[in-house]
């Protein structure tokens, strides 16, 4: 979502991918947008549909929310995020809601040989909101590309990647993509089975209210934005 961060100085290209501060201060104050007391619907949905299995991983897990969802319904699942502050609210949450066994591990998605926990093989991986981040920016393509090559590392064949990214249709309240941005980074070892718009669901906070008002969006309460539901097979 879009809102000044610490850390953030786009003329330096420094997007704040390898640092925690970017993100820790919206946990520490709960301004961020997205912490909406429970998991994405649309997402919530697919384990209905059959389409999570086996070992599954959610980066980004920001309020950890999905992993919550997923281990209370008994799959082996793992919750990774960078900001530390993040993994210390998703534990406090998973808690709160009665699912003390979720776990939660701090890591940068982009280094995947510094934490062991990531050297098991997947079978489905679900990234909401965390991929738009690496591919929002044309010349930071190369990112998104690289964030697609380590899942390829980590997944079994087969493995399911679920991608849930806002949309560059929104009203501009975060660092919306095109889809063509998840085909050419998604191009080498995979197979798009899956890529339609979508919803997420946020909260107008603080950090974005300027932005929302100047969408024509509400001051406060929960909102619904354009966003790309992608499902991808590791070949």
């Amino acid at each position: 979502m879009s809102g000044r961060r610490p850390g953030f100085d786009k003329a330096q290209g420094d997007l704040g991918f390898d640092n925690p501060d970017f993100w820790n201060f919206m946990y520490d104050d709960e301004s961020a947008p997205w912490l909406i007391d429970g998991p994405q619907p649309v997402i919530a949905d697919l384990e209905g549909q059959g389409l999570i299995r086996g070992r599954v991983l959610e980066p980004g897990c920001g309020s950890g929310e999905h992993t919550i969802l997923f281990t209370g319904l008994g799959y082996d699942c793992l919750g990774t995020d960078l900001s530390p502050s993040a993994v210390e609210y998703a534990r406090r949450t998973a808690a709160s809601k009665g699912v003390p066994a979720a776990r939660f591990e701090v890591a940068n998605m982009l280094r995947p040989s510094d934490y062991p926990f990531l050297s098991p093989k997947f079978d489905t991986v679900v990234d909401v909101a965390m991929f738009h981040g690496f591919g929002a920016y044309g010349d930071n393509l190369d990112v998104a590309e690289q964030y697609a090559a380590v899942l390829h590392s980590i997944c079994n064949p087969g493995a399911l990647v679920h991608i849930l990214a806002h949309a560059d249709s929104g009203p501009g309240l975060s660092s919306g993509i095109s889809d063509s941005v998840i085909k050419e980074s998604f191009a080498d070892g995979w197979e798009v089975e899956s890529l339609e718009l979508s919803t997420y669901q946020a909260r107008v906070t603080e950090l974005i209210a300027q932005e929302a008002a100047k969408a024509g969006l509400p001051a406060d309460g929960q909102v619904q934005l354009p966003a790309w539901l992608a499902r991808l097979r590791r070949v």
